[in-house]
């Protein structure tokens, strides 16, 4: 008898069947029943979820799609597995080790995510920390293998994933993440307190020895070049931009992109303090007590504060806002990761929120709000909050995999980053210090599409610039010109190289996903010439869920 299963039973099959295999992405989209388990990170655990996804890549191309959504959703489907089949079969898998996300942080940032109210969650907390050193040693049996096929990791990730490590560890002064974890298990019984606190030693002793493994076993064994190469290259950038681009035109634009927003940012700092370069209009910023917050709880109630107030007043005006989007957390988030800010989607029954984390250096209390407005908006409403959980909301027309798995760097960071300068034409921003710090992120953005693909494909740096003219980008090369021609913060803009060099291709997914975005709209309002609709596009956009760019462009050119 012929199967009946349509396109949007095998994506939902395969959501269900992954959440199985990899517990840790399971917690991470918000599928409940794996919270007290981990993801198999060995060699053998990667198998096993390529076999999975080829399984359900063979099954959805035999099926022919009934309608308009299951074609949707098959070419999302196909589009987005079959990239991640790509990456597993060049040997990249297994190797992954980079300073923002790669399993060594994967393990240690799910407990964040973790809800923590009665003792059935903490058993799992508990559970579950019993399984990082099996964990960890999975990932240290994947690396020593990509070192055997030639596929390691750069030394320079190497070495700072270390430092996390030490740092989550309680190697460095401060206590230990896993030590903080469990002493907020107040209300449990003695036996699951004791049960909290081994667990956690056992973790951070886990990652002690990680630490301990990455810097006298794997790093010699590292190469100490940190381009990957065109080939490499090229299979990354279209995994995070969902698109087949064309590499140097898109550098060339982002030089072009460069230029228009500086001169832009000029015009904003000549307002703020005449004569000014851009540094030293954000210096008189950064001194001007308006645009001060002390501490972290004062950071942490700004935002909560700033989010809030975008949420109540976008509601009904310029968004279509369901209940269950209104609430949205902001925390800062704990020590040892890279500095800036992420957001966190909200499981499939809202019963966990959206969350804005803040990752700051430790020793920080001052904190300047002039840079992070537009960074509120980008990581809240009307940016990745908005698009994402709205994805989640949508049970009645996306499958699982569309709502919860469909996730791509170019098209839900090109959006964001598109909310940023969208909440600048509704007049969100007619501060001059706020508008220069969402020209900052925007400077900022379009430098890293030029330094991204400069640095990977060793490109050679154009006559015009005023920038090492004629040289080929380097690291050294690329940190200093984000030091000298942007004016984000000097801590932000070294982990920013660092995360460059370990996640090719994903940086420039920002600037190039705005992009697409902008243009999609231009197109929808000439054909809907006075018709258009600008809140009726944003909804129906965002209702279409996650995918990748190629497959934005086609989706929206649908749109009446």
């Amino acid at each position: 008898m012929a199967s009946t299963e349509g396109v949007h039973d095998i994506c939902d099959r395969f959501v269900d069947d992954y959440a199985a295999a990899d517990p840790v992405a399971a917690t991470s989209i918000g599928v409940a029943g794996y919270d007290d388990q981990l993801t198999d990170y060995s060699p053998e655990g990667y198998a096993a979820r390529a076999a999975l996804a080829k399984r359900a890549l063979r099954a959805i191309e035999g099926v022919e799609p009934r309608d308009a959504g299951e074609r949707a959703a098959k070419a999302v489907f196909t589009e987005r597995v079959g990239l991640q089949v790509e990456i597993h079969e060049a040997g990249l898998e297994i190797g992954s080790l980079n300073v923002i996300a790669s399993p060594v942080q994967e393990i240690r940032m799910i407990f964040d995510l973790m809800p923590l109210d009665t003792a059935e969650q903490w058993g799992n907390v508990a559970a579950r920390l019993g399984k990082v050193p099996e964990a960890l040693d999975g990932v240290r049996a994947s690396l020593l293998a990509a070192a055997e096929a030639g596929t390691a990791p750069a030394l320079r990730q190497v070495s700072k994933v270390a430092e996390q490590a030490e740092t989550w560890a309680g190697l460095h002064g401060a206590t230990g993440y896993f030590d903080n974890l469990v002493s907020g298990a107040s209300d449990v019984p003695d036996s699951l307190r004791a049960e909290l606190r081994a667990g956690a030693g056992a973790a951070q002793e886990a990652y002690a020895e990680l630490a301990g493994f990455l810097r006298a076993e794997l790093a010699p064994l590292a190469p100490t070049k940190d381009a990957v190469g065109e080939d490499v290259y090229r299979l990354w950038s279209r995994y995070f931009t969902g698109a087949a681009l064309d590499l140097r035109e898109a550098y060339e634009w982002g030089w072009a992109e460069f230029a228009r927003v500086e001169r832009e940012a000029k015009e904003v700092a000549e307002r703020i303090k005449p004569g000014a370069t851009l540094a030293e209009a954000a210096a008189a910023l950064d001194a001007d007590d308006r645009y001060s917050v002390h501490g972290k709880r004062g950071l942490e109630q700004w935002m909560q504060n700033l989010s809030d107030d975008a949420l109540k007043s976008l509601r009904g005006t310029h968004f279509d806002i369901p209940d269950e989007l209104m609430a949205l957390e902001c925390k800062i988030a704990p020590p040892g990761g890279g500095v800036g800010a992420y957001y966190s989607g909200p499981n499939e029954d809202f019963s966990r929120p959206g969350c804005m984390w803040w990752s700051v250096p430790a020793e920080k209390e001052e904190f300047s709000t002039w840079r992070e407005v537009s960074t509120v908006y980008h990581e809240g409403v009307p940016g990745h909050h908005l698009q994402i959980a709205t994805s989640v909301h949508q049970a009645a027309t996306l499958n699982k995999f569309q709502r919860l798995m469909a996730f791509t760097s170019g098209h839900a960071e090109g959006w964001a980053l598109y909310a940023e300068r969208l909440m600048q034409d509704l007049g969100y921003l007619g501060d001059d210090g706020n508008l220069l710090g969402m020209l900052d992120a925007h400077l900022f953005r379009a430098a890293r599409v030029v330094v991204d693909i400069g640095m990977h494909l060793e490109l050679e740096i154009p006559e015009g610039t005023g920038f090492h003219e004629g040289e080929r980008w380097t690291p050294e090369l690329g940190l200093e010109f984000m030091l000298t021609r942007t004016i984000t913060d000097a801590d932000h803009v070294r982990d920013e190289i660092d995360r460059y060099l370990g996640w090719p291709g994903q940086a420039p997914a920002y600037k190039l996903g705005e992009r697409i975005w902008l243009a999609a709209r231009d197109e929808a309002e000439h054909r809907a010439g006075d018709s258009f609709d600008l809140k009726d596009f944003h909804t129906r956009a965002l209702r279409l869920g996650g995918m990748g760019l190629d497959t934005l462009r086609e989706q929206l050119a649908e749109l009446e």
